[in-house]
């Protein structure tokens, strides 16, 4: 029978264990020059799983909030030991090594642990000198081709710091989920504004060192250190991790150095999440899109929709009559990432067909009235290419598609046909509302645009995050909301639950 120990046990034993820790097999290291304060203050995470193994991260910073983005760490490359083990007591350590981590990646660790059994539980932590991480859990994906047990897995998206308090990661961690995907703007490019709930520090991030610090104030949070220490993450960026609404070479406002900012955004990114080598930054490009799969039961594919897109049509934002959003040689994903998700569509047995990905994909009407209105940062500004991957979607045994961005709850239909409501459908749509961007919302029940938009089944403008649970037989999406964020410890309620069927790609609320 597989352990499940007490979430407290996990989540903060471990630094009791500090001076026990011994790295089997680990090299002498030689004694530092000087001794360090706690390095620990950003956590730790893991991301990435496959059935052999998955990606431990963390970076060493004494002082997270230096405003040179070094995390007040020597000019000096520190050795790192971690070790892999099956219990949270570190009885049966079954990985164990040591990383070094250097300074011209911010003092940054990625450790890819492989040669572990499919479909298990995991705990794992770092040690600097006499200096302990709490203990993160993590777990493998199960064999292909094996179905497993249920997955419960929780997705959600755009963290402003200034906007409130990140209570939903806590309420998160506290589901118990196997798997965690965020779908971006993990954190935001602003610098400090009036009426802000918690200050911002440093400027507008343009620069490494901004992009550094303001990564280490988000992960100076214990709501997000919690939700990162109980399982394992799959991580893939919107606009804010760079700047609002930037779309692949052409940044928001005319900037001649943008691609500069690109780069130093990609590295910053890179450093700060539990991501794979194949992930690092050259220049300014960045492999995020990529495919995870949980034995039968599922394949995530995790989209960026920002790196390869054409420039929003119209000038961006709502608009009514916009024909350049139907040529059809216009591109959200670029023409490699199409083709790549059309092969895996293709190729996969998988009982659910997921997509990680950013921004509205099914089409939303914003006008009330015979005059029909877009968002063109969205795939409706994309028509073409949403209708090509929908129809790729309509292909699979089931499929359902998660978004961000929009900070509402949203629950919808993916239709084969747009403009005929009666349309064949091909595809779910699950759309998580903010973690604190835009305040603490209200109860407004947008039914007017819900009228306008009849596939759309579901409004919430509170912030939260969802709660889905995979089996064989079916999907189980729940809405979970907060009443508030400005405040801190809110309690999460269910807004809404909806039942998804095998082979049937549409929403049945519970």
């Amino acid at each position: 029978m597989t352990h499940h120990p007490s979430r407290r046990s996990v989540l903060l034993g471990g630094a009791a264990a500090a001076a026990g820790l011994t790295v089997l097999g680990a090299p002498a290291l030689a004694a530092p020059s000087r001794r360090l304060a706690d390095p620990f203050t950003l956590g730790l995470a893991s991301g990435d799983p496959s059935p052999e193994g998955f990606v431990l991260w963390t970076r060493l910073a004494t002082e997270p909030l230096a405003l040179d983005g070094r995390g007040g760490m020597p000019d000096r490359a520190v050795p790192v030991l971690w070790q892999v083990a099956t219990d949270e007591r570190f009885r049966h350590v079954v990985r164990s090594g040591v990383e070094i981590a250097r300074p011209e990646s911010a003092h940054s660790v990625h450790v890819e642990v492989a040669g572990l059994r499919p479909d298990a539980e995991y705990f794992y932590r770092f040690r600097v000198q006499g200096h302990l991480t709490e203990t993160g859990r993590t777990r493998t994906a199960p064999a292909p081709g094996t179905m497993g047990a249920p997955l419960t897995m929780c997705f959600a998206s755009c963290s402003h710091f200034g906007a409130g308090y990140f209570t939903a990661y806590r309420r998160l961690a506290e589901d118990d989920p196997g798997l965690v995907l965020h779908l971006g703007d993990y954190q935001y490019e602003y610098a400090a504004r009036a009426n802000e709930v918690r200050e911002i520090v440093g400027p507008e991030t343009r620069t490494l060192a901004d992009y550094r610090l303001r990564h280490a104030q988000y992960k100076t949070d214990a709501d997000l250190q919690l939700a990162h220490r109980v399982a394992p993450w799959l991580v893939v960026w919107d606009d804010h991790e760079t700047e609002n609404n930037w779309a692949d070479e052409v940044p928001e406002q005319p900037d001649p150095a943008f691609l500069d900012r690109r780069a130093a955004a990609f590295q910053a990114y890179y450093e700060n999440m539990p991501l794979r080598r194949t992930a690092r930054p050259r220049g300014i490009d960045m492999r995020l899109y990529r495919r995870i799969g949980w034995g039968a039961l599922a394949n995530f594919h995790m989209l960026d929709t920002r790196q390869y897109r054409d420039d929003q049509a119209c000038g961006d934002g709502t608009r009514v009559g916009c024909e350049e959003r139907l040529d059809p040689t216009r591109t959200i994903t670029g023409v490699e990432q199409e083709q790549w998700l059309a092969d895996g569509l293709r190729r996969s047995r998988a009982r659910w067909d997921v997509l990680g990905q950013q921004v509205f994909f099914a089409q939303r009407d914003l006008r009330v009235g015979p005059a029909e209105g877009f968002s063109m940062d969205g795939w409706d500004g994309y028509k073409a290419n949403r209708d090509r991957v929908a129809g790729l979607l309509g292909q699979t045994r089931n499929a359902v598609v998660l978004t961000g961005d929009v900070h509402r709850h949203w629950a919808g239909e993916v239709l084969e046909t747009w403009d005929r409501p009666d349309s064949r459908r091909v595809a779910t749509e699950l759309v998580a509302t903010s973690v604190t961007s835009g305040g603490d919302g209200d109860d407004s029940d947008n039914a007017a645009v819900l009228a306008e938009n009849p596939h759309l089944k579901f409004y919430s403008n509170r912030r939260g995050y969802v709660r889905t649970r995979f089996s064989a037989s079916e999907m189980r999406a729940d809405f979970r909301t907060l009443a508030a964020v400005r405040t801190p410890d809110a309690p999460a309620t269910t807004a809404a639950t909806f039942v998804v069927a095998d082979r049937q790609p549409e929403l049945h609320r519970v």
